[in-house]
């Protein structure tokens, strides 16, 4: 093996690597370049040996990737200006950022509005 121990891999992984080794193999890639580029791929797409603990409560992996999509997502909007959708959530943000919303969804007469002001507009628009 390349590194390390595989011993805390399960029968899956490991079958999965050798699946993955074999097709590099088979496109002329050396052995030794084929099997690290298939451990990484088994340990990008399940973390890596598996370790004990846990909820217990099994995520499939495209389940975990649309998550980490999403959230990406939203945090890019928020850094953006784009604060989260729920009108509840308004009540949480810092008028800073009720203002840059406010701007982004062209509410007039911001700059003169309080905190409160900004909110009841929002949700009103």
């Amino acid at each position: 093996m390349a590194r390390g121990s595989k011993d805390k891999y399960t029968d899956d992984q490991k079958r999965k690597a050798e699946h993955i080794e074999e097709s590099y193999e088979r496109k002329g890639t050396p052995k030794g370049e084929a099997e690290a580029r298939a451990w990484a791929t088994v340990n990008k797409q399940s973390g890596g040996g598996e370790k004990a603990g846990g909820s217990g409560k099994k995520t499939s992996h495209s389940t975990k990737e649309r998550a980490k999509t999403d959230s990406g997502k939203r945090a890019a909007q928020t850094r953006s200006g784009h604060g989260r959708d729920s009108k509840a959530s308004l009540e949480t943000q810092s008028k800073e950022s009720l203002m840059s919303e406010a701007r982004s969804r062209g509410i007039s007469g911001r700059s003169k509005m309080t905190k409160a002001q900004l909110i009841d507009a929002l949700k009103a628009k």
